[in-house]
């Protein structure tokens, strides 16, 4: 099949309604929105604390954080295979080759992400924030929901960027979901096994769905910080 063909077929997947093709991409959306959501409020809550305490080891603390946004997805998806496998720690609860394990993984592959955005926003912050809101007597909590306020447009680019990341990776959701049709297979997995059978359609197609997605997404952030100031500008 040409180049041409593929796209033209691929299109008329899309527009058709094909119940596989969209079948795989609610699977996608799902396991990674629920996999984004299970790692939020940890990820969030500790890049906040991570970047606002003094203790001993944080450097190092920080420095793993940052270590683990290079892990390779396809790692993380083996771990996860040793754990969830019969013989494994975690075997009596059946995840593997399912879309809890999906889930699980995508979790695991978000932390770190959102853990060090956040903690580089908080970071960036203005330092003063925190001191006024102290001085006026705000409590620990108010005073984090303060920063976390002040910097929520960084926040909001890290559940975006985690969003990303877990969508479009592949290794784990191949190694811990299995690839199952109408169970476990994603954007991702199905465009590796059509390109493998050298049907280009169908991998065409999804690729057309991940670049939408990733169009939607930002076009959404953008709204929500509306006009920014543009430095350099003269009044």
């Amino acid at each position: 099949m040409s180049i041409s063909a593929a796209v033209v077929d691929a299109f008329a997947l899309l527009f058709s309604g094909d119940p596989e093709l969209w079948q795989i991409v609610w699977v996608s959306l799902k396991t990674s929105v629920l996999g984004l959501a299970l790692a939020t409020v940890p990820a969030v809550l500790a890049g906040y604390l991570i970047a606002s305490s003094q203790f001993r080891g944080r450097r190092v603390l920080i420095w793993l954080v940052q270590a683990a946004l290079s892990l390779p997805t396809v790692l993380i998806g083996l771990l996860l295979y040793l754990l969830l496998s019969r013989q494994g720690a975690f075997g009596s609860l059946h995840w593997l080759f399912s879309q809890s394990g999906i889930i699980f993984g995508q979790a695991l592959i978000a932390l770190p992400v959102l853990t060090a955005l956040t903690l580089s926003a908080v970071q960036a912050a203005d330092p003063r924030l925190a001191e006024t809101a102290i001085t006026l007597g705000a409590r620990r909590w108010q005073v984090m929901f303060t920063v976390m306020h002040e910097v929520r447009f960084g926040v909001m680019a890290a559940l975006i960027y985690g969003f990303g990341r877990v969508i479009s990776e592949v290794g784990c959701a191949m190694m811990v979901g299995g690839n199952i049709a109408g169970q476990t297979r994603t954007i991702t997995t199905a465009i590796a096994l059509e390109t493998s059978k050298g049907e280009f359609a169908q991998g065409i197609a999804l690729g057309v769905v991940l670049i939408a997605l990733a169009l939607l997404l930002n076009a959404a952030l953008l709204f929500l910080q509306g006009d920014t100031p543009q430095y350099g500008r003269q009044r």
